[in-house]
């Protein structure tokens, strides 16, 4: 799974918008999934799957966001020794939508890959200008109308209360080299109504609001190309992420709600 873990510009009346903040506050929260194969396709796919995620996500809509996301996934393989792999990124938004800090590292079979450290800072004019220390210190130029991740998330969920049912978002965390830029393509079903196997884990959520929810993140670099992975999941309202499904191409992962607390609200201090 990418970095990316929540993952909208509304198509037309929320365009260029810069807020972060929903119209119900996100809840600070600890949440931790579980791993294993949904579906394998292929000579390549991997037959078996294992591994965990953890989240912890604090903050308030007028002093920002900071999130906290590591995952461990063992893929089995038909032949040879079992691929590991574990990536945690550390992210800090602010309430404006202004500025985003980002720490990843990750390791692929015990070998440590560069770690993408810099940040991201929105001008008046919209413009995403990012400054990267690593893997090379370099100054980006990406331009207007793109999203940071806690704000597509609060996008996405004001779009599925107003019953938006498909947007398009440039979307950009970090992820990869720094210097990539995902086109996302969101698809909200209806307001679910019955209770979900996450509510009866999390009895805290069972009041909330939510919204079956898919992401196909496209690298905008490739025209034409089929999507690097798709997220799918329950949204609820406070932008808490149900079980999720994690599809990419040759295989797919389900990652089940296995553990989740509330943890105490931060007020605002502006």
């Amino acid at each position: 799974m990418k970095a990316t873990f929540a993952l909208t510009i509304l198509a037309l009346t929320l365009a260029g918008e810069a807020r972060a903040d929903p119209a119900v506050p996100f809840v600070s929260h600890r949440a931790a999934y579980t791993i294993s194969l949904a579906r394998g396709d292929g000579p390549q796919a991997p037959v078996a799957a294992s591994g965990l995620i953890a989240y912890e996500f604090r903050g308030s809509a007028c002093d920002g966001y900071a999130s906290d996301f590591r995952q461990i996934t063992e893929l089995q393989r038909n032949e040879g020794d079992p691929m590991d792999s574990d990536t945690r990124a550390i992210t800090f938004e602010d309430g404006q939508a202004k500025k985003m800090r980002f720490k990843i590292d990750s390791m692929i079979a015990d070998a440590a890959q560069p770690t993408i450290d810099g940040s991201a800072t929105r001008s008046d004019s919209g413009d995403i200008s990012v400054s990267l220390k690593q893997p090379k210190e370099e100054t980006l130029d990406l331009g207007k109308d793109i999203l940071f991740p806690t704000q597509h998330l609060a996008h996405v969920v004001e779009a599925a209360k107003k019953g938006v049912r498909t947007l398009e978002a440039r979307v950009y965390d970090g992820s990869d080299t720094g210097e990539k830029i995902f086109h996302t393509l969101t698809v909200i079903g209806d307001e679910a109504k019955e209770p979900s196997a996450d509510q009866l884990q999390a009895a805290m959520l069972k009041s909330v609001r939510r919204w079956p929810v898919t992401i196909s993140y496209f690298d905008e670099a490739k025209k034409d190309s089929s999507p690097d992975y798709v997220l799918s999941f329950d949204l609820y309202e406070n932008g808490v992420l149900g079980s999720l499904s994690l599809d990419y191409g040759q295989f797919v992962l389900a990652a089940k709600l296995s553990k989740f607390e509330l943890l105490p609200e931060e007020p605002c201090t502006q």
